[in-house]
């Protein structure tokens, strides 16, 4: 089995929202993102010859995903009054909203459905949500 292994990170700030403790607090991360690409056979004609796939392709793709959440507040659905929404809105804050609570473990598996969207064979993606504190998924 080969492996290709690509990272980016992203600045970003959110909440837990129905958390008991700091972490229910808006708070910002330097979420860095590893993805890590399969293979049985490496590629046999054609400009990829030899590759898993081309690296310039998996560095694209991990930049427009975490590009698009770089410097922005990243909330959970239904999480924020509608109040709230708006007055962010107003104050022109960038911001995010996902449909799930935005821990290390479930952005793991939300870039892992990403990329594979791209026809990547994912093997794993890891998210680091501190220097020391990551989550990973894979299927």
């Amino acid at each position: 089995m080969y492996y290709l292994t690509a990272e980016a990170s992203f600045d970003g700030a959110h909440f837990l929202s129905g958390y008991e403790g700091k972490c229910s607090n808006l708070h910002g991360h330097r979420w860095r993102v590893i993805l890590k690409i399969k293979a049985n056979e490496l590629q046999a004609e054609g400009q990829q010859r030899g590759m898993v796939v081309d690296f310039g392709d998996v560095k694209n793709a991990l930049k427009k995903e975490t590009d698009f959440f770089d410097h922005t507040f990243i909330y959970e659905e239904g999480s924020l009054k509608e109040t709230t929404v708006a007055a962010l809105k107003d104050e022109d804050f960038l911001m995010r909203v996902v449909p799930f609570r935005p821990t290390a473990e479930n952005f793991s598996k939300y870039f892992y459905e990403k990329f594979e969207e791209y026809g990547f064979e994912v093997a794993e993606v890891t998210v680091y949500e501190t220097p020391n504190n990551c989550a990973s998924y894979s299927k």
